[in-house]
């Protein structure tokens, strides 16, 4: 019991000094000041930043350190595990870049982005379970670990390509009329995101529940939701059903594809996601009466383009090998130990290779065509966008081998 409290304590003492970086970068960023000061007020809370930065990272692998005491393997067997050390990872990645490049307003994206992360996975259950079969070997810990390790290298990456994209749109280059709708779309995305975890918080805290019973290859199986139900499972009844004002039963039912015992909450939760994430987008919109990416432009505005995007490349060409041996070789050598084949088409599987054919597509255009600048760092977007789809749509709607994380 000791142990279990020291490592809750540790993550959520990682979890605010992960917020006070954020804050300490924002405030290095934001604060006004003359052209010398400025430079010497982005110094000092710049190391603040990284400082509180490492102090979390310290505190999140004591945590990491004493889950894998107590249950004996290392924390990626679930969606709260793998998602907390992808967390980690970030952070881990964006300390190495940081270190290279010295470029201070890296740490204003990427650290409310691991803050994001750890928010994410604590919607998940937290508690230490007993292996499943199918998980109990040594490589869990070698090819999930290192699929995390190339994500969160790929993630500094993607954040290096925004801040790209709104410094050449902010600077109201030609043509920057539609990079500038797209560009607006990403940062919706991201806060559809943000808009899962607030909900998935405060529904949590109300404890809101709701049931319903269906079948599933020909067994009575009863689903439980954890937000009121926008779509129910396909001919199922209600087992119990908390009130919430509009949804005293779901709008429809899922499509008779979607099969699972859990595929139908899944769909309802993402679907929770678009709609919490677009209002989120709606009232920010109102507050700041302009595009996100107009408020943001300002942080960047004195950024070097051509230092940022070799950030972007760098971060990528790091994180790509990492990835390509803990999704695709490692996990292949696993599948043949589980499963008795080297390759199946399992959605995370199929979602794994589209992800590295995206990032070698990347790498190809821009070692063997030139692609530079613009077309580098939609690029790094897209890819992060990608690997989104996957730890979140593939995981939480799609049924396959892969379904208990």
């Amino acid at each position: 019991m000791m142990m279990e409290k020291a490592m809750e304590y540790a993550l959520f003492a990682a979890f605010f000094f992960y917020l006070f970086s954020t804050i300490a970068y924002v405030v290095a960023v934001t604060g006004k000041a003359s052209r010398v000061g400025k430079e010497v007020h982005i110094k000092r809370w710049g190391k603040r930043g990284l400082i509180l930065a490492m102090i979390g990272g310290a505190l999140h692998i004591l945590f990491t350190v004493i889950r894998i005491g107590i249950s004996g393997h290392f924390p990626t067997s679930n969606m709260f595990e793998f998602t907390a050390f992808l967390c980690l990872s970030i952070v881990i990645a964006f300390i190495i870049i940081y270190f290279i490049y010295r470029i201070t307003v890296l740490g204003a994206f990427v650290m409310p982005l691991a803050v994001i992360m750890l928010a994410y996975a604590a919607v998940f259950p937290t508690e230490v379970k007993p292996l499943i079969p199918a998980l109990q070997s040594y490589w869990l810990g070698v090819h999930v670990t290192t699929v995390a390790i190339g994500e969160g290298a790929l993630a500094v990456g993607f954040v290096a390509g925004l801040i790209y994209l709104l410094c050449w749109v902010g600077q109201g280059n030609r043509a920057h009329t539609r990079t500038a709708s797209l560009l607006e779309g990403v940062l919706a995305i991201l806060l559809m995101l943000v808009g899962f975890v607030l909900l998935s918080a405060s529904f949590g805290g109300l404890g809101y529940q709701a049931s319903f019973q269906h079948t599933v290859d020909g067994k009575p199986v009863v689903e439980d939701y954890s937000m009121p139900p926008v779509v129910s499972p396909i001919n199922s009844k209600v087992v119990a059903m908390d009130s919430f004002p509009g949804l005293d039963k779901a709008l429809f039912e899922a499509p008779s594809w979607l099969k699972g015992e859990k595929a139908a909450s899944k769909l309802n939760t993402v679907i929770w996601s678009v709609v919490s994430g677009l209002l989120l987008y709606g009232l920010l919109r109102l507050i700041l009466r302009r595009r996100l990416h107009v408020w943001l432009y300002p942080l960047v505005k004195n950024l070097d383009l051509e230092m940022v995007d070799e950030v972007s490349y760098r971060a990528i060409a790091i994180g790509y090998p990492i990835f390509t041996l803990g999704g695709l070789v490692f996990a292949m050598i696993w599948a043949h130990e589980a499963w008795g084949r080297f390759w199946g088409w399992d959605p995370k599987e199929t979602w794994a290779l589209i992800t590295w054919l995206f990032y070698s597509v990347y790498l190809h255009l821009r070692l063997s065509r030139g692609w530079h600048g613009l077309q580098s760092s939609w690029m790094a977007v897209g890819g992060f966008v990608v690997i989104m789809l996957n730890l979140i749509a593939v995981n939480l709607v799609l049924a396959g081998l892969h379904s208990y994380a």
